[in-house]
């Protein structure tokens, strides 16, 4: 009986992000979560080139991402997806 039909305390209240830009806090539904590739590899003279790329999720606040013009490359991001159909 621990509880009660409402559900969980904190509802109503969204979780805080960090800002990468800067370390902002701030409410997850005024951030800009972007995407980042990163691509490592082997020693490249010898001949087994091992490569493995990561993606890391990244949110920044709305003034760094304005900055960084991120939003700018996440509106450039959807109208190639929108142009591909």
């Amino acid at each position: 009986m621990g509880q009660s039909r409402k559900g969980k305390k904190n509802r109503g209240r969204e979780r805080s992000e960090t800002c990468e830009g800067c370390g902002r806090l701030f409410p997850r539904h005024r951030g800009v979560e972007y995407s980042k590739r990163s691509t490592f590899s082997t020693d490249l003279r010898t001949g087994d080139n091992v490569s493995h790329s990561i993606v890391i999720d990244a949110w920044y606040c709305l003034s760094c991402a304005k900055h960084r013009k991120i939003l700018e490359k996440i509106k450039r991001q959807n109208e190639r997806q929108r142009g591909a159909f």
